[in-house]
């Protein structure tokens, strides 16, 4: 019976230790499972979403760079910055430095092995919008360096 005890006993505070990954501590990171999905509301209806999956180390400090997007040449001279930091949420500003026009915001929500960001843009020079999200639930410690 203590065996069985103390077996619940660890669980539970395995749990608890995973449930808190992004809100205690942001310098612990976590692999995730990622599903990425780009909509750009103005193609054609077979073009406008596109949909990947991949595994990835996070914690609260790589948000910034989480978004694939953000290294695409339409955006390499733009980055996120941090606005607002909160214990479940984030919110980042889209900040360019190459006089186009580009804007955009990103948010992200995380609620123990859960998250989930948006970042929403808005193309400089044209009515062009598109928005970036990422779902994930952690899978376990991170195994990458």
């Amino acid at each position: 019976m203590n065996r069985m005890v103390a077996l619940a006993c660890l669980t539970a505070l395995s749990l608890e230790a995973r449930a808190q990954v992004m809100t205690a501590d942001s310098n612990a990171r976590a692999q995730y499972d990622l599903t990425i999905e780009i909509g750009m509301p103005h193609l054609d209806e077979n073009l406008r979403y596109a949909t990947t999956r991949e595994l990835r180390c996070l914690n609260t400090k790589d948000l910034a760079r989480a978004f694939p997007i953000l290294s695409d040449v339409s955006l390499q001279d733009c980055s996120l910055a941090l606005s607002e930091q909160r214990s479940d949420s984030a919110a980042y500003t889209l900040q360019c430095t190459g006089g186009h026009g580009t804007t955009g915001s990103a948010n992200w929500k995380f609620d123990g092995p859960t998250i989930a960001g948006t970042m929403n843009v808005r193309l400089g020079g044209k009515n062009m919008t598109f928005h970036q999200r990422i779902s994930g639930r952690m899978v376990g410690p991170c195994t990458q360096l």
